[in-house]
């Protein structure tokens, strides 16, 4: 979800495994040559969620190695959620929607999909609709890490728990 901590959290475990660190929306901004709320407002959700997917694939097919934070939509689109699953180990970073509110409520309007909520109920709303929707993607992650203890530790932890019963 957005606010999750995902660019934060993915930083900080990338530096502890020591592998590259990539921000999904920071390659289509790389790719596109301007912001994602620039993509958004010219070109509309759906020709986002494409390019998405597109830098999604060749990103991980040239770099299967690496700690990525993809957008909180990402694993809803295109399949993508397959192909993460198939290529990586993913984690759900999972945030109570009024943590989400807290983080987003000063930053909602630089975001696309929460830029014209009139206050913090209208983004708790959206945020909790948005989340419904996207809880069967996000439960199929293999790791969950629920805010605030998610930490590189908590996760290192899951990751030894996880390989052991694997």
């Amino acid at each position: 979800m957005p606010g999750a901590g995902k660019t934060t959290l993915g930083r900080a475990l990338a530096t502890a495994f020591e592998l590259p660190f990539r921000d999904l929306d920071e390659e289509i901004v790389r790719s596109e040559g301007r912001s994602v709320a620039d993509v958004f407002q010219a070109d509309g959700e759906e020709y986002f969620r494409r390019r998405e997917a597109e830098v999604l694939r060749v990103l991980l097919a040239q770099q299967p190695r690496l700690v990525l934070a993809t957008g909180g939509g990402t694993p809803c689109f295109h399949n993508n959620l397959e192909l993460l699953l198939e290529t990586g180990l993913t984690l759900y970073l999972a945030v109570p929607v009024p943590e989400l509110v807290r983080r987003l409520q000063h930053a909602a309007a630089a975001r696309p999909l929460l830029a014209r909520l009139p206050d913090a109920a209208a983004l708790e709303a959206r945020l909790s609709e948005t989340l419904a929707y996207r809880q069967r993607f996000y439960d199929r992650a293999p790791l969950r890490c629920a805010a605030p203890t998610c930490t590189v530790e908590a996760v290192q932890h899951l990751l030894a728990t996880y390989q052991a019963s694997a």
